[in-house]
């Protein structure tokens, strides 16, 4: 039985590791933490639970992608969804004007045609192409046949305003159709259409909540692969992948413990990796070239506790801009900042009348905090949380003009910054959601799941995209080494039959 040594518990890791474990693979996944489960954990502070990543998925209903998926990973029935509005399970206010997203093509197109009558046409256009784009995923039809290979090309290297613009005429239609490009930290004339168009694709068909958090998820990933006989180990940060003249042999860990591996993957950010890596068969060349690589941006938050039934649950996710655009908004001064913000609540349980939990997410440059990198969580001194607190009022604030008796409802509130999430995820300049996807830099902006150590493979969102569906994605193409595509993808049909 071949040896797997997984260096990341997050989706990714727990992901890789169920399904080669499945599939007859001796899996061991090492997590530097305490918890497992990467931008899938949670948190608690004063009674209330929190989100750190993972806030809300799409396309989960039994019978859609994620839904099946779910299924086969055997955490479908061991969850409970919370749907988001059907009727806007995003809202979007560009300066003062309000779009809601609703479920479903049609609605979807009824809705934007309303707010924007003379691109009703010009909506068919994009809707058909976002659509043509999500059917060119081997993963949208869970078959490893080659789809139309014109959609998922092309659109990979236009970017997302450039082909807005060759749709539509009117600006405040464009700006509002990608309103909610936290998501992914989309950039003017960089981020690639096609990206936006899974998105869409994905929340459009289904939205929901994970009732309780999405800690869940962990949980039943690691409990599945350990009744398989995997094994996961945490409080195991990865020192060094140790190779041979020809391939990986293995890793040690800080405490000098050596794990042997006929395989290593690799799901944490690919800086952190080659910091792990003596090794002539990975060239300088390879190094600079993925050192380079642009970030996306990071961010500040605010976890908010509210006083009990002072805030009524909000069934959608608010993106709030002070302008009628939603780009350039990790662009900012500090007079400007924050130029955009997205709100949401933590569902308990149902869908209950009174929110307990919030959270708000700004952009937030690392050059922000700089001058405290270096220094612990909880060690930083006065001045950083000053910093903290005066951020904190400036967003809460900015949220109030939106919700007005917002800030009354708050009992108390936790922030974290760039600084927090480089110490969570390892990713670079605590970047988001790691490397940009540039259209600009083709070949040279990308992260290959296949090294030139022919056993050293890579997996979660640096290697395709982000979030539940981009995370999926890498895995399968990574575990495709070992295990067939046709083969997994069969697995999970059987299961969602």
């Amino acid at each position: 039985m071949s040896k797997i040594i997984i260096i990341g518990s997050g989706f990714g890791g727990l992901t890789c590791g169920y399904i080669l474990q499945r599939n007859g693979y001796d899996v061991t996944i090492l997590e530097q933490g305490v918890q497992i489960g990467g931008c899938l954990q949670c948190f608690s502070r004063k009674g209330a639970k929190f989100e750190t990543g993972m806030h809300f998925i799409g396309s989960a209903k039994p019978d859609q992608t994620i839904g099946q998926i779910m299924r086969y990973f055997g955490i479908l029935d061991n969850i409970t969804l919370s749907a988001l509005d059907s009727d806007g399970y995003n809202t979007v206010s560009l300066a003062g004007d309000i779009f809601r997203f609703p479920n479903g093509r049609e609605p979807f197109l009824e809705r934007f045609a309303g707010y924007f009558p003379k691109e009703r046409d010009a909506l068919v256009k994009y809707l058909n192409i976002v659509d043509k784009i999500a059917k060119s995923s081997t993963l949208n039809s869970l078959t490893s046949e080659q789809r139309d290979t014109f959609a998922d090309t092309s659109y990979h290297s236009l970017s997302i305003n450039s082909v807005m613009d060759s749709i539509f005429k009117d600006e405040l239609l464009k700006n509002a159709l990608v309103g909610d490009l936290p998501l992914y930290a989309a950039e003017l004339d960089k981020t690639p259409f096609s990206q936006h168009a899974y998105i869409m694709d994905f929340y459009n068909n289904s939205s929901f909540r994970i009732e309780g958090g999405s800690d869940a998820i962990a949980t039943i990933l690691a409990t599945n692969i350990r009744q398989m006989g995997g094994e996961i180990l945490t409080r195991k940060r990865v020192a060094k992948v140790c190779c041979n003249d020809t391939k990986a042999i293995g890793v040690i860990t800080d405490d000098e413990v050596f794990y042997g591996a006929d395989y290593v993957i690799s799901t944490i950010h690919p800086n952190r990796l080659l910091e792990m890596l003596e090794t002539k068969l990975i060239r300088p060349a390879f190094r600079s070239r993925i050192c380079n690589i642009p970030q996306t941006t990071s961010c500040f938050a605010v976890y908010l506790k509210f006083k009990e039934g002072a805030m009524p649950y909000m069934n959608t996710n608010y993106y709030g801009y002070a302008t009628n655009s939603p780009w350039n908004c990790e662009n900012y001064t500090d007079e400007e900042w924050p130029k955009g913000f997205l709100y949401m609540h933590m569902c308990e349980k149902g869908t209950p009348q009174y929110a307990k939990s919030g959270v708000l997410i700004s952009y937030m440059n690392m050059a922000d905090v700089a001058q405290w990198q270096g220094s612990t969580i909880g060690r930083r001194g006065e001045e950083y949380e000053e910093f903290k607190r005066q951020h904190a009022l400036k967003l809460i604030a900015e949220v109030e003009k939106h919700h007005p008796g917002f800030t009354t409802a708050i009992e108390c509130y936790f922030t974290s910054t760039p600084l927090t999430y480089l110490d969570y995820t390892g990713t670079e300049g605590g970047s988001m959601y790691g490397v940009v996807k540039d259209v600009n830099l083709g070949a040279a902006g990308r992260v290959p799941y296949r090294t030139k150590i022919p056993n050293l493979l890579l997996a979660g969102q640096n290697v395709n995209s982000h979030g539940i569906m981009g995370v999926i994605v890498g895995t399968i193409v990574t575990c495709s080494e070992l295990v067939s595509a046709e083969k997994m993808y069969k697995q999970i049909k059987e299961l969602s039959v």
